[in-house]
């Protein structure tokens, strides 16, 4: 199957998390949409990896995407090597995405930054004709593009997912293992940014909702500069 956005980041939720609204936008536009998660999350605290692949299934349901999958890579072990490249090219090969959407490359989680590094090496190699650690024909993604996550980061641009808010907040909760968490893991002495998670996801949403003028919106990062034709009606205020 041939996509036309692929969503890469490195645990079932991330793309919930990050990026949601957008693939159920552009799935809602008619775009063939996918999700490729690196790991199955099994070093989390909370879950487990047969629990969090069923949470996956629920929320790519709620996001219409059209293929989720699992590179089955080790979990808080992502590191940029040529094995793991290797697997991520091979898939890019398969899916042939035009857009491809990458964690942004700062992050408290080791996974994160090295899954932003890992997706942009292996979209790369994917269009060597002579790479010969991935199978199947030499293809490369015409866009990459970063989800800016946090308020702190300031988008290159951003979508305005108003109308998929609420979709997008059922995909975050249908990981319940991760979002509410047991009595005995409220009264646990480990913080966990989880327990904040989600709400300050929603708090970007209005953050970079209130930069371009509507109620929510998801913000991402390019690092080419991007092409306007028509100054005249673009459409976020100056003043």
């Amino acid at each position: 199957m041939k996509l036309d956005l692929l969503a890469i980041a490195p645990h079932p939720d991330d793309v919930e998390l990050t990026c949601g609204g957008t693939m159920l936008k552009m799935a809602d536009a008619g775009y063939r949409t996918g999700i490729l998660d690196l790991t199955q999350g099994e070093t989390g605290t909370r879950g487990t990896p047969e629990i969090r692949a069923r949470e996956a299934a629920r929320a790519a349901k709620i996001l219409r995407v059209k293929l989720r999958r699992n590179a089955g890579l080790p979990d808080s072990r992502l590191r940029v090597c040529d094995e793991q490249k290797a697997v991520i090219a091979e898939i890019i090969r398969e899916l042939q995405p035009r857009t491809v959407i990458l964690p942004y490359w700062e992050g408290r989680h080791p996974d994160h930054y090295a899954a932003a590094t890992l997706g942009y090496e292996a979209c790369f190699l994917a269009g060597l004709k002579n790479y010969p650690a991935a199978a199947g024909e030499p293809f490369r993604p015409f866009k990459i593009i970063y989800a800016a996550a946090y308020s702190t980061v300031k988008p290159t641009f951003a979508v305005d997912i108003t109308r998929q808010y609420e979709r997008r907040r059922r995909a975050i909760l249908a990981y319940r293992s991760q979002f509410t968490p047991s009595k005995r893991a409220r009264h646990s002495k480990i913080f966990l940014p989880l327990d904040e998670l989600e709400d300050r996801m929603n708090f970007a949403a209005r953050h970079y909702g209130r930069m371009i003028g509507v109620q929510y919106a998801e913000g991402f990062v390019v690092k080419e500069v991007i092409h306007i034709d028509d100054v005249v009606k673009m459409p976020v205020r100056s003043l």
